[in-house]
């Protein structure tokens, strides 16, 4: 038996039913500029740009990102990779399915393919529920408005239609910098999260930004339960993480400062202009702070720090049916939705189980 460690993303299923000649394997480092090239032919098939971060790509496939993730690329018969699938461990009962599939197969080559991926990935899911002790699992793909392709893959396999976000977008502007003075409110005081003199963050700022983020999501569609170490884990695999995007807002219960809302962003690559953006990756409000002005004061924070950086936008996602209504709070403040996207989402079981499939809080 060799002693060599698997690569990134291994794992001992194969798709089956590949075309003669064709061939299955888990991403190598020498694969990623094939793959950024793929991605980037896919996204200017769907959104017009092409526009895709490299260290992205690379921390997905095979660093930091692919620990989670099980995934394989599909080669031809002149050995170009012409698929690539992944399917992410995301969180107890939830697995997040990735399909980029190259814009110059023809139809019938796309949709044979995307059956055996998604067969393949089901597969896999199982397996990450076994490992759980779960039942079953969510299937979760992530659709872009104009993707009518992937869309045409997901029904046939048993996807529906689940949910609507909406990508918006503020862009800075002149004055940004002020908004924290301009519009403080009384007691409510936004901070970053401590440092130690190591530059290491307080761990207990960090799980007051945990707590606040989970409790704040209870009741909305398709939350599940994260555990402290999976939520570190996922947040820190973005290239553009920084532990100073990270804000808590205290607030004044009867003279005593408590965590009343928290803020996680990230820094977002350059545009087409060569300017980097910060992406609110979330914002949480607890639900006995929430009326106090508490998502403002985040939301002012964010914008004066973008701005202080020279950066030049500010996005987010938001569900599109918010039972907090967020979506018209970002509007009224200047952010504008660029596009949406879309859950499709399939309900898998273990054979032979009458355990549930975990959903505490699926429909909130």
């Amino acid at each position: 038996m060799s002693d060599e460690a698997p690569p990134a993303g291994f794992l001992p299923i194969e798709p089956e039913g590949l075309p003669e000649g064709w061939s299955s394997r888990a991403p190598e480092e020498s694969d990623v500029d094939a793959l950024v090239a793929l991605v980037s032919a896919e996204k200017r098939a769907i959104e017009g740009s092409g526009l895709v971060e490299a260290e992205v790509i690379a921390g997905e496939a095979v660093g930091q990102g692919a620990w989670t993730r099980r995934q394989v690329v599909v080669l031809d018969e002149q050995a170009r990779i012409r698929v690539w699938a992944r399917v992410h461990d995301r969180a107890a009962g939830r697995t997040n399915v990735d399909l980029t599939a190259d814009p110059e197969l023809d139809r019938e080559q796309e949709q044979a393919l995307a059956g055996i991926l998604l067969a393949w990935a089901e597969e896999v899911a199982f397996t990450i529920a076994r490992g759980r002790g779960l039942g079953g699992t969510r299937l979760d793909v992530s659709v872009h408005e104009d993707d009518d392709r992937l869309r045409s893959m997901l029904s046939p396999a048993g996807y529906h239609l689940a949910r609507t976000w909406k990508q918006m977008t503020r862009r800075c502007e002149a004055g940004d910098e002020d908004l924290v003075t301009t519009h403080r409110r009384e007691g409510v005081e936004v901070r970053r999260v401590a440092k130690r003199e190591d530059g290491t963050p307080v761990a207990a700022d960090l799980q007051a930004v945990y707590r606040m983020i989970e409790e704040s999501f209870a009741d909305h569609f398709n939350s599940y339960r994260e555990s402290f170490p999976e939520f570190l884990a996922r947040l820190r695999e973005a290239p553009g993480h920084r532990w100073d995007h990270w804000w808590i807002a205290d607030i004044d219960v009867d003279g005593q400062w408590v965590p009343g809302g928290a803020v996680a962003a990230l820094v977002l690559p350059e545009d087409e202009s060569g300017v980097e953006g910060t992406y609110i990756d979330y914002i949480g409000v607890h639900r006995m702070a929430r009326g106090r002005g508490v998502a403002k004061s985040l939301l002012h924070t964010v914008l004066a720090d973008a701005a202080r950086r020279g950066r030049n936008r500010v996005s987010l996602e938001v569900d599109a049916d918010s039972p907090t209504g967020a979506d018209g709070l970002y509007e009224s403040m200047g952010w504008v939705t660029g596009h949406r996207t879309e859950s499709w989402h399939k309900d898998i079981r273990l054979e032979g189980t009458d355990d549930p499939v975990p959903q505490a809080r699926l429909d909130g």
